[in-house]
């Protein structure tokens, strides 16, 4: 069954190991994203798991001066268009309606943005990574920027006036506002402005309480915005101690619950994690996780949850 994954950091680990390579010479081979085992969604990965569509996220590490930022930005673009788009049947997405165009054999690839770091406080920035095919922004990661503040911030802020200016940049290009790793405040102040709205890669936080999952009362917003939240595979936010793929079950059941099984998908983070459900330790193992879908809730529902409610919300 065809998957459509809202969210990977592979970007950053070609990106990362592409900088450490340049300084060993011809003793490093750079990481091969066609079939490198160390890329949880290098493109033979994505084939074996059936993955129909798979959302690269551009990611700059806080510890970045900022100064280097729109650099490591570029990198990352770089490594999509060199790497992932020069593998064979690979398509790059650049109108989310292009979606219902793929055909079988081919995968799908979305650039997209998980903080505003890259582009600081220019907005032309903002547009030259829309123009270069970014189709959605995450707004903040856990740090707070000029945007907003994100989820491990502890002041509590909300979204900036430039943040605001950001939003309108993307409703006019038609972009996804990515709640994901938003605070609370950021969150409320977001809600109502975007046009289109989705969590990336979120769990529901009355299962497991983390300040990166989301309320009930977000997950409701964000279901009445006709917006999506799609369930992430990373431990952390999903319970403790070894995780088996039933345990993503809670968080399905209290998203289904609260009116959303039109409006739940999948954001697996792989490539940003580095611990893993038994069974979902790479993107080959994708169909592990439809197996057990349709066990527990029929082929249906699993069709929605996996592509068909993206499709309805956002390709047509």
């Amino acid at each position: 069954m065809k998957i459509i994954d809202t969210h990977c950091d592979a970007l950053l680990k070609l990106q990362s190991d592409s900088r450490y390579s340049r300084g060993f010479m011809d003793e490093h081979s750079p990481l091969n994203f066609l079939d490198a085992k160390e890329i949880d969604t290098n493109y033979r990965r994505l084939r074996e798991g059936d993955v129909q569509v798979q959302f690269f996220a551009i990611f700059i590490s806080p510890k970045v001066p900022d100064n280097e930022k729109w650099q490591h930005a570029l990198e990352q673009v770089d490594a999509f268009y060199n790497e992932v788009l020069t593998q064979e049947n690979m398509v790059h997405i650049k109108n989310l309606k292009e979606v219902k165009q793929l055909k079988p054999h081919e995968t799908g690839a979305v650039l997209t943005l998980e903080g505003s770091d890259a582009f600081g406080n220019d907005l032309m920035k903002l547009r030259t990574l829309i123009r270069l095919g970014v189709l959605s922004v995450g707004l903040v990661w856990n740090n707070a920027n000029l945007v907003a503040d994100g989820a491990g911030e502890t002041r509590g802020a909300g979204l900036s006036n430039f943040g605001a200016e950001v939003i309108e940049v993307c409703n006019d290009n038609d972009v996804l506002i990515d709640v994901s790793h938003l605070n609370i405040p950021g969150f409320n102040d977001i809600i109502d402005k975007a046009a289109r709205v989705f969590a990336s890669h979120s769990n529901a936080r009355g299962i497991f309480d983390h300040p990166r999952n989301l309320t009930d009362e977000q997950i409701k917003k964000i279901i009445d915005r006709n917006g999506m939240v799609n369930i992430v595979f990373c431990p952390m936010f999903i319970n403790e101690g070894a995780l088996e793929i039933d345990d993503l079950f809670p968080h399905i059941d209290r998203i289904i619950k609260l009116g959303g099984a039109d409006h739940i998908g999948i954001g697996s983070d792989f490539d940003g994690i580095n611990t893993y459900v038994n069974g979902l330790r790479h993107a080959g193992e994708f169909q592990n996780l439809v197996n057990r879908l349709q066990e527990r809730y029929g082929t249906e529902f699993t069709e929605k949850m996996t592509h068909r409610n993206f499709i309805d919300i956002f390709c047509e």
